[in-house]
């Protein structure tokens, strides 16, 4: 099964510090790099990503980040988000949940280490979670 996905900053940082290659974290982002994932994302998202990635704190090789955002901007879908007029408990959040909503009809699915900073909704869902879809064909 391929399907989309807006993948949050936190999925990306918490792949790259994994020691381990079987977290769901790092699965999900080998999933996208496989092609069963197509990325969904925005210039604002694009940003974030090249921003937080780059902090020093986290020491991440320009190589990885370079290969990580290049893939996903080959590979996956740009969109304008339209405002949704949803308050978030983090605001900061709301371009990720914007531009999902952009791809609801294809039933894309946001993917998240914070649930709680979200509404409670189905595609909504966590590293893990997004394996299990995509492993159940759902």
């Amino acid at each position: 099964m391929t399907c989309y996905a807006v993948i949050d900053t936190n999925v990306l940082v918490s792949a790259l510090l994994s020691r381990w290659q079987d977290s769901a974290t790092v699965l999900v982002i080998e999933r996208m790099i496989n092609g069963d994932i197509i990325p969904v994302f925005s210039r604002e998202i694009m940003n974030e990503y090249r921003e937080v990635l780059s902090r020093k704190k986290f020491k991440f090789a320009p190589e990885l980040i370079k290969y990580l955002l290049s893939t996903v901007e080959k590979f996956g879908v740009l969109v304008e988000p339209t405002p949704t007029g949803v308050i978030l408990p983090d605001m900061k959040d709301l371009p990720f949940y914007e531009v999902v909503m952009i791809k609801r009809d294809d039933d894309a699915y946001l993917v998240t280490g914070n649930l709680k900073h979200f509404p409670d909704e189905k595609f909504i869902v966590t590293a893990r979670e997004m394996l299990d879809i995509l492993d159940s064909g759902n």
